[in-house]
């Protein structure tokens, strides 16, 4: 539903100039300039760990930049990804937080309008034109309207008793996003979809397409990424590594987009292939010089003096030129982005690794649900919010007991599970311990490597498991699951704090791997690259 653009959305901008943003002492954003006006959208894409979300609590005014400056005009509604309620706090608080400036403006009029006019009739006047324009700039009688129409929209709880800490974390979150979009100005999200089945979905990218104000976008949502620059009015703000090291900004649609990134990346991997590859040659050449120093050019017995003198003299300025170039020649091109590598994983097609029958779980999964998987076998789980995906996949795990039906798991089957949230880092290691130990735990001496993984870089791989960014965590959580090069791998929501151009290569991998995979999603664009696979939808 459109509606007419009003002066609150005309006069509200986000204006960064030239951002730079450290953490603890590293710096991991420079040269960030952008400028998000009424109409424009902005969608700020990266690797995990590169600094979306730090950026967007910026141009939201959480945090100051270290360097540069960021200005702003108008409303600006941010909603995190985390949440944190204070206990007692319910439904009808956040919907009154989010229209209290609205109903203060009606407030305001209405005490306008009442006034005396003690200081005469022409004040009285002015101070009722200023409610009303205040008013109107808000389109403040229609607030609570517009919170319930996107309370609906993403059916979301519209109980204002209801607690919050007796919500799932989805319902939560659905609630604070309805209450985002009820406000004008500027809106800032950070990965909206992660909590969204496809009615919900569909509702949001509407609602996004139809706003007039400032709009800034970070997602990993590869269909909402399409969704939002088809018409030519987004702009990509791409975060990852640049052979430059500055930000890279696109503006069309998503496959251009997508095709220039694919273009600077095969340029910078040529270029670096191309000076290591150099450097190689030169340390080589050295090498070879040293090597005639030392014995090839001496000269068999019975040779003059001078003769021996005037060769050693020529090898000896040989090697020092080719030290000079070796030295001179430095590889200024940093290592290309990581690239996933998927283990292989050795099973028989046709061997029975796992049998649902007539499962059920009250309250949480209606059932009964029967199928089968074996080696090589592929499903996609679907279904509404609240029909018992993940409980399907926590009986299938041996995390929850059916009420009816079983679940056997056949002798010898090896099977992992990327469950929605991040794992409970106290299953594997103490907080503080580092990425590459945690793994090495669990992958022990027979799995891959980490680095050879292409899910963490080196700085993460060193990085305490409290202090990785969701993404980062959301990574070594899928290296975990991979490690053991599992008969059955079980993907929940699997895209969720992925970038794209992860989840493209994962798609791939889960496409030709000799596991029997299943895919718990809600990702429109998954959906449509599975869409060859068997489906089984829950009510």
């Amino acid at each position: 539903m459109s509606r007419q653009t009003n002066p609150e959305e005309q006069q509200s901008h986000i204006r960064a100039v030239d951002l730079g943003i450290a953490i603890a002492g590293r710096t991991i954003l420079t040269g960030v300039t952008a400028t998000v006006s009424p109409g424009n959208r902005l969608v700020i894409v990266g690797e995990n760990g590169v600094g979306k979300t730090t950026l967007l609590h910026t141009l939201a005014g959480l945090r100051e930049p270290d360097v540069g400056s960021v200005t702003r005009a108008g409303t600006v509604t941010l909603v995190r990804q985390a949440m944190h309620d204070d206990p007692g706090h319910t439904v009808g608080d956040l919907i009154a937080d989010a229209t209290a400036e609205a109903d203060r403006a009606l407030a305001d009029l209405d005490t306008a309008a009442l006034a005396e006019g003690a200081d005469g009739v022409a004040a009285a006047e002015q101070a009722f034109t200023r409610a009303l324009d205040r008013a109107n700039s808000l389109d403040a009688w229609d607030a609570a309207r517009r919170v319930d129409v996107a309370l609906a929209g993403l059916d979301a709880c519209t109980d204002r008793s209801r607690v919050l800490h007796t919500l799932s974390h989805g319902q939560r979150y659905r609630v604070r996003l309805a209450c985002a979009l009820g406000r004008d100005g500027s809106l800032l999200l950070d990965e909206p979809t992660n909590h969204l089945d496809a009615g919900a979905l569909s509702f949001l990218t509407s609602r996004l397409l139809e706003r007039r104000g400032p709009l800034v976008v970070v997602t990993h949502d590869r269909a909402l990424l399409r969704d939002l620059t088809a018409d030519g009015q987004g702009t990509f703000l791409d975060l990852d590594p640049t052979s430059d090291g500055t930000p890279r900004m696109t503006t069309g649609t998503y496959d251009e987009w997508v095709s220039r990134r694919r273009a600077d990346r095969e340029r910078w991997e040529q270029e670096y292939t191309a000076q290591v590859a150099e450097h190689v040659r030169l340390e080589a050449s050295v090498d070879e010089a040293r090597g005639r120093l030392s014995t090839g050019w001496r000269p068999e017995k019975g040779h003059n003096k001078h003769g021996r003198a005037t060769r050693a003299a020529g090898t000896v300025q040989a090697l020092h030129r080719r030290q000079d170039a070796l030295a001179s020649h430095a590889v200024d091109v940093p290592e290309p982005p990581l690239r996933l590598r998927w283990p292989e994983s050795s099973v028989a097609p046709g061997r029975m690794l796992l049998t649902c029958e007539d499962v059920s779980v009250d309250g949480r999964l209606a059932g009964p649900v029967t199928f089968g998987l074996s080696g090589g076998d592929r499903l996609v789980l679907t279904g509404p919010n609240g029909a018992g995906k993940s409980t399907l996949v926590d009986v299938l795990r041996e995390r929850v007991e059916p009420t009816t039906g079983r679940c056997h798991i056949h002798d010898g089957a090896r099977i992992s599970v990327l469950n929605q949230h991040e794992p409970q880092w106290s299953e594997y290691a103490e907080q503080h311990t580092r990425a590459a130990e945690v793994y090495e735990r669990v992958a022990g001496t027979d799995g891959p490597a980490l680095s050879t993984l292409g899910l963490l870089d080196r700085t993460a791989r060193s990085t305490p498991v409290d202090r990785l960014s969701q993404g980062q965590q959301r990574r070594l959580h899928l290296a975990l699951c991979v490690a053991t090069r599992p008969h059955l791998l079980i993907l929940d929501e699997p895209t969720n704090h992925l970038s794209a151009t992860l989840v493209d290569e994962m798609t791939a991998a889960l496409r030709a791997t000799e596991a029997a995979v299943v895919v718990v999603t809600h990702d429109r664009q998954m959906l449509r690259d599975l869409s060859g696979w068997p489906v089984l939808a829950l009510r």
